[in-house]
């Protein structure tokens, strides 16, 4: 299976917990980069930590809080870095196959624990199509 690297601030550390037991249960590979409490913390902290690695290990991401909404502005902050908020699994299969995203943000608050699993499975499993996509996704680097 494939190395994830993902990450959470306070707000989505329980949607965290629950996809990294689903993962690692698939046979994945977890690296968990906090945080690792309730605690009130700041979430880009979280983002550009997952970044990093996901950048370093050419491999794929996830970040979690409340809404999903900070944690994939932080991350599209970070060049290389393509993070989708997905809140189905078409979002999913559609921001890898099209956009070849590195990182799935989720929103704890927004979805619902199996369906986040079923978000997950999906953006893990779908291949970037490159061709014609191929041409857009280098756009993005240029500005």
């Amino acid at each position: 299976m494939a190395t994830i690297i993902i990450g959470s601030d306070h707000a989505g550390l329980a949607l965290k917990k629950v996809l990294v037991a689903h993962l690692t249960e698939k046979g994945h590979e977890i690296v968990d980069m906090g945080a690792d409490s309730e605690a009130s913390c700041d979430y880009p902290v979280y983002a550009f930590k997952v970044c990093d690695q996901v950048l370093a290990k050419g491999c794929l991401g996830i970040l979690i809080c409340g809404s999903g909404i900070g944690m994939s502005m932080a991350a599209n902050r970070v060049r290389g870095i393509r993070a989708a908020l997905c809140t189905s699994e078409f979002h999913a299969e559609k921001s890898r196959a099209h956009n070849d995203a590195n990182i799935l943000c989720l929103g704890e608050r927004i979805t619902g624990a199996g369906h986040a699993a079923s978000i997950a499975d999906t953006f893990l499993a779908t291949p970037f199509e490159g061709g014609r996509h191929q041409r857009r996704v280098d756009l993005f680097d240029e500005k």
